[in-house]
């Protein structure tokens, strides 16, 4: 079932919402924006916005008193191009870690939500839509306190980075479908690949395996990715024997 995000936002604020604790969250809604801004928006991501951001947008930009929320993404302090071209930041868990809308040309109602977690340096599938990202975001202030959002930033994305989960070898991407065929066609045998087109939740790749310089590449706004080692240059001695 997915979820419209202006019902979901209009029952958040009428909820009593507590955390584990048993504390009150208290919702702070920013206004929204207006047609003029929204449109400027549209500009800065340089794609359509999917219907269902617009409608919240129209709702509030930005929510303060769970998780940070900034529709428009200019608060979030992240940089998402290398793995999504068109990716808009839209939640923070405040330890660097962030929500993104991964937002591609040729989808007009919704787009799906990524988690990119810098400890451990994985990207994960999070939610279909944005209404679906909120309903369970909000879900973690409401006894038992269980949501897709907790248990992916909680543990699956540990799963990732130990199992690896789905990763093709060169050899086994170029003989899937054409347009994984094509993806690997245009890489060499070191990278690695995974498909994220029809994910399940908590699914997703170590954008991070090989260290902070990790080899990432999309095949365009298609959800397949790959990663290999960094290039391996030679270091001073290497240098002076004349190896580099």
């Amino acid at each position: 079932m997915s979820h419209d995000p202006v019902d979901v936002l209009r029952r958040a604020r009428e909820a009593a919402l507590v955390d584990e604790e048993g504390h009150r969250i208290t919702l702070d809604f920013a206004e929204p924006l207006v047609p003029e801004e929204i449109e400027a928006l549209r500009a800065d991501v340089d794609v359509s916005l999917p219907r269902e951001l617009v409608a919240a947008l129209g709702e509030t930009r930005a929510i303060d008193g769970t998780e940070p929320i900034d529709f428009t993404g200019r608060t979030m302090d992240v940089e998402v191009g290398e793995i999504s071209p068109s990716g808009l930041p839209i939640a923070a868990d405040g330890a660097g870690n962030f929500w993104f809308l991964d937002l591609t040309p040729g989808e007009s109602e919704t787009a799906p939500v990524l988690y990119l977690c810098h400890d451990p340096p994985v990207v994960a599938y999070q939610s279909a839509s944005l209404g679906d990202f909120l309903h369970e975001l909000f879900r973690m202030y409401e006894p038992p306190h269980e949501s897709d959002v907790k248990d992916v930033h909680d543990h699956r994305v540990f799963d990732v980075w130990r199992t690896n989960p789905g990763a093709l070898d060169h050899a086994a991407a170029l003989v899937g479908d054409e347009e994984l065929r094509a993806f690997a066609a245009s890489l060499d045998e070191t990278f690695e690949f995974v498909d994220l087109r029809a994910p399940e939740v908590g699914t997703g790749f170590s954008w991070g395996r090989y260290g902070p310089r990790t080899e990432i590449r999309r095949h365009g706004y298609a959800r397949l990715f790959a990663h290999a080692r960094p290039e391996q240059k030679p270091g001073l001695l290497g240098r002076l024997l004349g190896r580099g």
